[in-house]
């Protein structure tokens, strides 16, 4: 069977909005798209959550307020609006949190929600509780397929998953084809477990 004419693979992505690296591997996974046959449905996972009983420093702890103000507001969008709004939100919400550096929450919530059509009133959900079931449970079915001692992204191939993979910058064309290609390659393998070294460079949006 040809590649052009296989099954799309069925592809599973967590993400915290407010992960620069979470980011960097959707970039990749969306080019990945272009090149393989893969079906990515993308999940809401939540630093905050993960981190609630851990003993993070000051400067970290102080930062998962904000994380969940973009984490309740997708799972809400996603509850309301349906799981297609999921990664045009999560593009937009990215592209200015990210790549655009910004900070101004309200301001990236409601311009990312005008951009890809949804309700600016929608942003009260960001300060609202009411979607965090749902919110927690997206978040536990990611985590619980890896284990509590990793982060995010959290990717699904089929059944095997694993945290990351860590990346930067994110590859494109046929490097980015390549990696997904070795990753597969290594989720397909039921013993396999960790692969690591020190990271020696931040985030490369561009």
């Amino acid at each position: 069977m040809s590649e052009s004419s296989a099954a799309p693979q069925t592809v599973d992505f967590w993400f915290d909005p407010s992960c620069p690296w979470a980011w960097m591997a959707s970039r990749w996974v969306g080019e990945v798209a272009q090149h393989r046959p893969i079906d990515v449905t993308w999940h809401i996972m939540s630093l905050a959550v993960l981190n609630e009983n851990n003993d993070v420093d000051e400067e970290y702890r102080a930062f998962f307020p904000r994380a969940l103000r973009y984490t309740r507001l997708v799972a809400a969008v996603r509850e309301l609006k349906g799981q297609q709004t999921v990664k045009p939100l999560y593009d937009a919400l990215g592209t200015r949190i990210h790549p655009g550096h910004r900070k101004d929450v309200d301001a990236i919530i409601s311009e990312s929600l005008a951009e890809v059509g949804l309700p600016v009133d929608l942003a009260r959900y960001a300060d609202s509780d009411e979607y965090d079931p749902q919110m927690r449970a997206s978040h536990f079915d990611g985590i619980g397929r890896v284990g509590q001692d990793v982060g995010t992204p959290v990717i699904a191939i089929g059944d095997t998953a694993f945290f990351g993979p860590v990346i930067s910058p994110a590859p494109t064309g046929e490097q980015a084809a390549a990696l997904w290609d070795n990753v597969v390659g290594l989720a397909g393998y039921d013993g396999f477990f960790e692969l690591k070294r020190s990271r020696t460079r931040e985030p490369i949006f561009e």
